[in-house]
């Protein structure tokens, strides 16, 4: 795949990129390098590699996946203005 000069132009004017002639084409050589480079890297097989997320392989730190009340009922209202044991108490809002 590769680029023209208009798309180049498109491109830079949907980007709101104010470009010269002479940058428009710089731009084309350059997008049309990127692009031979990107349609090189998808004639590599890569048949049976796993997917990374990292270079380097790392486990993720995890915790036990238990629910629990937290017991911080008496923190979490402290600032309420208003407060029925451990539950918030709002104006009424509809009639």
């Amino acid at each position: 795949m590769s680029v023209d000069l208009a798309t180049v132009k498109r491109v830079a004017r949907l980007a709101r990129i104010a470009v010269s002639e002479e940058e428009a084409q710089n731009m084309l050589g350059q997008l049309n390098g990127i692009l031979g480079f990107v349609e090189q890297l998808s004639e590599v097989n890569v048949d049976g590699v796993e997917p990374m997320t990292s270079v380097t392989p790392v486990e993720m730190k995890k915790r036990a996946d238990v629910v629990t009340d937290g017991n911080k009922a008496d923190d979490i209202v402290a600032n309420a203005p208003a407060t029925d044991r451990d539950f918030f108490m709002v104006p009424k809002v509809v009639e």
